[in-house]
């Protein structure tokens, strides 16, 4: 009975010397194609979250005290400048402006008699620059009546858009300053993101601050908006706390899609210079970091973890972790292990990036 298990264990090991000696000699007769990464120009799509304003958004107040009388526009209605919009009650008003109108005209007259007069040498000249200051002031009462009487009617300051109506209706007894509403101008929107320090210092090098690059708005059902927007502005400081800096695109908004607090991703194209580039399909993942093989000079493989800048169709931009010439195996990642020595066929790395499509599983 022991000899027979002797016997069994003898023949196991064997078994896993023979299984192992044929996986080294599968690894041996196999052949992986190996390349290097490129350095290359290139374009890469930078993501921000952008806050939609509109060029002009304002807040529509009572100027004065009284009763709402008329309202002539709705929520969401679309107006010109100088339209009517809401009335208050302007009865008093009126009758101010009534009784200035006849005090200046009794100035006038007082006036244009005392004149006469004074050319006649019947009166004084201090009378008559009494009169002239007795017409002038009347002549002032009268415009701040009519400035008194203008506080009633709430007319749009621009063309825009009006927005949700507060708590007033027909009737309603306002205060001075009262909120009725606000109006936006949309005929063109404010897109305003945030820029970590290093990539505006990478802006700042790369292209000049005058002629950034054209921008394209993600709206939040994920279609990306028909209008290009350009960046005209960045903010003079940076937030501390952050550490980001505030840039502003304009897009024009003809159709008027776009509204005064939606939100959006801006598509900020950034030149890259010399960037190093390799195949999505040769790197893999440990614990949430990205590896690729290194093969060296014998054919033996090392992992190695690699820091990711960017992500291009098919591509890694690598930040850090690989030179230009170090090869990579680009094919059977999941037939090796680490250490392991294999056979490679090196492929130039414009073959491969020309016809990545054929390298993708």
């Amino acid at each position: 009975m022991k000899r027979l298990l002797i016997l069994i264990s003898l023949t196991g090991l064997l078994i896993s010397i023979s299984c192992k000696h044929d996986e080294h000699k599968k690894h041996e007769e196999a052949t992986f194609i190996v390349t290097n990464p490129i350095k290359k120009d290139t374009i890469i799509n930078k993501e921000y979250v952008g806050q939609i304003h509109s060029i002009q958004h304002i807040e529509l107040r009572s100027l004065d005290e009284g009763y709402l009388q008329q309202i002539y526009v709705d929520e969401g209605q679309i107006v010109k400048k100088g339209q009517l919009l809401f009335k208050l009650q302007s009865i008093v008003y009126e009758a101010e402006v009534k009784k200035a109108e006849a005090e200046l005209e009794y100035a006038k007259i007082e006036y244009q008699n005392t004149k006469m007069l004074a050319d006649s040498n019947i009166v004084s000249p201090n009378e008559l620059a009494l009169a002239k200051a007795h017409y002038d002031k009347a002549k002032a009462d009268l415009a701040l009546a009519e400035a008194e009487f203008s506080f009633t009617e709430i007319r749009a300051p621009f063309d825009g858009i009006i927005g949700r109506f507060e708590d007033v209706r027909l009737g309603s007894l306002l205060e001075e300053g009262e909120l009725l509403t606000t109006l936006s101008d949309n005929s063109k929107m404010w897109v305003y993101f945030n820029v970590p320090e290093a990539e505006y210092l990478n802006y700042t090098y790369n292209s000049s601050l005058d002629k950034l690059p054209k921008v394209t708005l993600q709206l939040a059902n994920g279609r990306i908006y028909d209008e290009n927007g350009v960046i005209e502005t960045i903010e003079a400081k940076f937030n501390n706390e952050t550490g980001n800096i505030a840039f502003r695109a304009t897009f024009s908004n003809p159709n008027k899609i776009l509204r005064h607090g939606q939100t959006g991703n801006i598509i900020l194209p950034t030149n890259l210079k010399n960037a190093l580039l390799i195949p999505q399909k040769a790197t893999f993942e440990i614990l949430d970091k990205r590896n690729v093989f290194v093969v060296d000079n014998n054919g033996k493989i090392q992992t190695r973890e690699i820091e990711i800048e960017a992500e291009l169709n098919h591509l890694f931009v690598v930040k850090k972790g690989l030179k230009p010439e170090d090869k990579i195996l680009l094919e059977g990642l999941r037939k090796v292990k680490n250490g392991e020595k294999i056979a490679t066929k090196i492929v130039n790395p414009d073959t491969v990036f020309n016809h990545l499509d054929l390298y993708v599983e």
